[in-house]
């Protein structure tokens, strides 16, 4: 049987608005990941911009340390919300299949408006980036319905926590 594997996780909530004592989202992600035995490896707050974005980002995939950077809000259609065009270009490769099992899943809980989330998944640098909705239950959704078992390594058939020492392949 396969051996629970804690990853190192970071979080990053995209508002104008939220400070840490206000963020319920990643509050929500944070608590998500200490509950099922990862580590937070860093946590922060960025406003609407997408090169702040990209910046904080990129200095988290360029660290050896973390694993997984998950990213909350950003991710409809006003004109504030850039997070998919701040973070796609970062990307290696992109996980079409997170955006919709994210909106798949979602719609059980808010039919149509899930047309509206933006939200996509990909690897950069080694590092799995995932952008879900800034609501604290998009970011539930997210976590406990997909990246919970996803950053499990005793999930089957596979899942994406077995594959991270295998993302800089040549």
């Amino acid at each position: 049987m396969k051996q629970f594997l804690p990853l190192n996780v970071a979080v990053l909530t995209i508002s104008d608005t939220r400070t840490l004592d206000t963020d319920s989202s990643g509050q929500v992600l944070e608590d998500g990941l200490r509950a099922a035995g990862h580590r937070l490896a860093q946590r922060a707050i960025e406003p609407d911009d997408i090169y702040r974005i990209r910046a904080r980002v990129s200095a988290w995939i360029a660290e050896n340390g973390i694993d997984v950077v998950i990213t909350t809000g950003g991710t409809g259609v006003t004109g504030r919300d850039g997070t998919p065009e701040a973070i796609t270009p970062l990307l290696d490769k992109v996980v079409e299949g997170f955006g919709e099992l994210f909106r798949q899943v979602s719609y059980e809980e808010i039919g149509v408006s899930t047309l509206q989330s933006r939200c996509l998944g990909g690897v950069a640098n080694g590092t799995f980036v995932f952008c879900v909705p800034g609501s604290s239950g998009a970011c539930r959704t997210g976590w406990e319905k997909i990246l919970l078992p996803q950053l499990d390594a005793r999930t089957k058939p596979c899942n994406f926590a077995e594959l991270i020492p295998r993302l800089k392949e040549q």
